[in-house]
Parts: C-alpha cells; structure tokens; sequence
C-alpha cells in the first residue's frame, strides 16, 4: 500500500505514451466468435457480401481473427491528440464518501464534446469511409453519444451523416439531437415513415418508443439504397470493440507506470463497445495465462441480454434485413421498457463479448435503473462529474464491490470505466429526484415469447 500514496489524483499518460495499435483480442481466444450468417442462405458471410452495408477496411477488421494487434492510421491518431491520452483518475472523494479501504480508479472518457467514449471508433470508421471515397454514412443512435461522435467526425472528414434516433431518446434528450445537428447530421426519429422497414414496425407495433433494433433496421436500409453510402455502427461488431481498445490499452500503461495491480475491472454493457474496449486487453492477459483479474459487465435490468438471455444465432435488428450473429440475445422482436440509458437498449450483445462469456472469462450483474442512478448521485456528489446513465450501472457495481470490502476489510483495488457524461441526461436526473422513476423489468413469460420468434441457425 506505501507505493500507492504517491500515486496522483489524475494520472495522464505523455502523448508520446499513447497506443499506436489498437489490440485484437480474438488472436488470443482459444474459441473464436461464431461467423455472421447470410439471412437467405444460412452460410457464413463472405467479405464481397458485407461490402454493400460496410466500408472495405472495416470489413478486413470484422473478419480477422488472427491479427493481434493492427496500427492506428496517422490520420486517426491526429484526431485522437485533441482529447487523448484520457486520465484515469483516483477516486480518493468516493472512497472516502463509502469509507471503504478498497482503492477506487476510473478511466475517464467523457473529456471530449461528444461526451462519450464512441469518438474513438466513430473517428476511425469514418476515416475509411473518406479513404473509400464515399458520401456519406448512416447509423442509429441510443443516448445520442454514438450519433453526437459520428456527426463529429464527419464534420471533421467532410462526409454526410444521417442518423436514426431511438425514438424516446430522441424525445427524452433534446439537446444531444441538436448538437448532432449544430455538427451537420440529420436526424430522424426511429421508427419513422422514412424508410419501408421503419413503416413496418411501426404498423407493427404502433406508438412504440423504438429500440437500437429498430433503428439499426432502418440505418442500414438508408445505406444500401443510397449511392455512395455505407452503414457504421457504434457498438457490437468487432471492429467497434477492436477501435475502443485504445482505451484499456492506456488504462494498462497508467497501471504499469505506477504501480497499480487491478482486482476487480468493471464496465457496462449494452452491445459490448464500453466494456470490449476497457477489458479485453486485460482478459488477453488471462487468456495468455500472465494475469488473473474479477472483470465484471454491469447491464440494466430491463434488457438484460446476459443475464437473461439465450446463447444463440439471432438477427441485429427488429426488421430482420441485417446478418445473424451468435450472441447472447433477448431476441430481435424484443423492445425494452423507455429506460433512460438509451446506450444499453439493444436486443443483443457482441459476439465476442458473448462467446467470453459462454467460456466464462467474465461475470455479469444485471441492476435496476433506480438502484443505478442512486450510485450515480453518490458518485456526482464525491467526484464531480455528471455521470451517463450508462456509465452509472458501472458505477453501481463499483460501490456495491467497494462496500464489500468495507465489511471484510480487504483492500482491493477496483477499477470502472467512466464512459460518458450524464449532461444531457437531466430529464432523467430530474424523475430520480423527484421520486417517479421507475424500473421494467421484463418478466421471464414476456421473454419466452421472443426466444419463441429465434431464427433455426447453428
């Protein structure tokens, strides 16, 4: 413990510490993800069949199993510097606060005007996209982090970005849809009569709020009818996960440099991007047999694809026009309550994340919305920062590990990637405080309805 008193309140790496490559954790799987499947045939996707939805490059990353780590173009290193290397900061303010012996870091992502950590793969994707010499390019968007980074860069690239927002986000954060659109994007709220997938879903299911499903439906149907376009996702795909490793890469740099020995790594859930990008270099640690760590995925009760979810081939989205992927899934159909960590409300989750999991690299608690933006209040209290709603479930597990410790006396260290600002998340600070939030919470004959819907995939 003397080591640890000289440690700084905010470390920051040099910027000439930073990761030059970002860190590919399927080389050191013993399992591999299972392949994307073609909807019509069954079959695993070829590259020459992705290329209609995504760019080239991003297509080599999705398919490669074997590269351990890839370079990081110039071009996308550049950007990075502007909020790059990231600090992890030791939460001293919240150790006190729980009076707990446990040590407490957070590495903190929100230190950029999209707020989140999605700027690191939205800057990468959209620099293929230019290299590619496209357009444009269409996504969906949650919370808004995701569409907010996306119309960033492509500002920043000079390309055009439509996006389709989860309808209650899109009602719930009106500012984050306007600092989407102050950077250029357009828009839309999902479902919308914009696309024949949207009009389906919405004949389908009339007044839904929608879901990252849905949303993603439409992204990418805007993308393959529209001439130099191409679909980006911000979570779930391998790439996404491949592009965020920058920010466990520097995470582990801090830890080296001054000496701190992780116990307990936490990270939220929702396609996988947050927690992908924070753990899997250190679960490449304990897949290489070098180190041994408790890495925890904190997801909301309310779409609770690991906990509750099926191990199973399943499309990414509501309208049924995306591949099938081998993911831990509460079925394509499935629409979650309008809870407010817009960012964690897809059906499904990433398929290598999902395949750790099966293999049992890593655990998983789900928690309920009240529970999580309690944690976050305690937290904005002791630190000082907003936190994102998504964040917060990370957050929540943190605290209940710390007071654990707090009861045995045990001193671990614990530390949770902080991935966003909660900002832009006032509405839903607002009903915590006012006492009206709520937790949904779907109901195990609710879901049998969905895993009923499956594809017959294996």
């Amino acid at each position: 413990m003397e080591e640890k008193k000289n440690i700084p309140y905010k470390i920051y790496l040099e910027e000439s510490e930073m990761p030059t490559q970002w860190y590919n954790v399927r080389a050191d799987m013993p399992t591999k993800p299972a392949p994307l499947l073609n909807p019509a045939t069954m079959q695993p996707l070829k590259a020459e069949e992705l290329e209609p939805i995504f760019c080239k490059e991003l297509i080599k990353q999705e398919l490669d199993n074997d590269t351990k780590f890839i370079d990081i173009p110039d071009e996308v290193l550049s950007f990075y510097k502007m909020y790059r290397p990231s600090p992890l900061v030791h939460a001293e303010f919240l150790e006190k606060a729980l009076g707990t012996p446990a040590k407490i870091f957070y590495k903190f992502e929100g230190n950029n005007t999209s707020g989140s950590h999605k700027l690191n793969s939205a800057i990468a994707q959209v620099y293929y996209a230019k290299k590619q010499g496209l357009k444009g390019v269409t996504t969906e968007t949650g919370a808004g982090q995701w569409g907010t980074a996306l119309s960033m860069a492509c500002q920043y690239f000079g390309l055009d970005c439509q996006v389709y927002m989860v309808k209650c986000s899109y009602e719930q954060k009106p500012f984050r849809r306007e600092v989407m659109r102050t950077y250029g994007a357009k828009v839309t709220p999902s479902p919308s009569n914009t696309t024949e997938v949207g009009r389906k879903i919405l004949a389908e299911h009339p007044g839904t709020t929608g879901s990252l499903g849905c949303a993603i439906s439409e992204a990418v149907e805007a993308a393959v009818t529209q001439e130099g376009y191409r679909y980006e996702l911000g979570s779930v795909l391998n790439q996404v996960l491949l592009h965020q490793t920058i920010i466990g890469l520097e995470v582990q740099k801090a830890c080296k440099k001054y000496g701190i020995k992780p116990d307990i790594l936490i990270g939220c859930t929702g396609g996988g991007s947050n927690l992908g990008g924070f753990a899997t270099p250190f679960i490449g640690e304990m897949l290489r047999g070098e180190a041994d760590y408790k890495i925890i995925a904190a997801e909301p009760a309310s779409c609770p694809s690991f906990t509750k979810g099926k191990f199973a081939y399943d499309f990414c989205d509501t309208g049924r026009i995306c591949p099938l992927a081998k993911m831990y899934t509460l079925g394509s159909q499935f629409i979650p309550s309008a809870n407010h960590a817009g960012g964690l409300r897809f059906h499904g989750m990433s398929t290598i994340l999902s395949q750790l999991y099966h293999d049992g690299v890593f655990e998983c608690r789900a928690v309920e919305q009240t529970e999580v933006f309690k944690a976050a209040v305690t937290f904005a209290r002791a630190e000082g920062i907003l936190p994102a709603p998504e964040s917060s479930h990370a957050i929540k597990i943190a605290i209940d590990e710390a007071l654990k410790c707090k009861e045995t006396g045990e001193e671990k260290t614990i530390i949770f990637n902080l991935s966003g600002t909660g900002y832009f998340d006032l509405v839903a600070y607002g009903k915590y405080n006012d006492g009206v939030m709520t937790d949904g919470i779907p109901t195990e004959n609710e879901l049998e309805q969905y895993f009923a819907q499956l594809p017959k995939a294996e």
